[in-house]
């Protein structure tokens, strides 16, 4: 199994040796745990991505079902 070196801040630490004592059973487990949890969130499946701007506006404008007839128009 590969080993990780990781410089952690006093505080980082300190929350990360709390969450050991009460939810883990050991570092090992915690790093693992923690480590995935965190790559899992990172990893978005792509059609949750928030579309914005003109791609979202061109497909509402593609996708119109307003029910008014184009053609019925008097004006272009």
């Amino acid at each position: 199994m590969p080993r990780i070196e990781v410089s952690l801040s006093d505080d980082v630490h300190f929350q990360f040796e709390r969450m050991v004592d009460e939810e883990f059973v050991n570092e090992d487990q915690a790093v693992e745990e923690l480590l995935s949890a965190g790559l899992e969130a990172y990893n978005v499946a792509p059609e949750a991505e928030d579309r914005t701007g003109y791609e979202q506006g061109a497909e509402d404008n593609l996708f119109d079902t307003d029910g008014e007839d184009p053609s019925a128009r008097d004006t272009l």
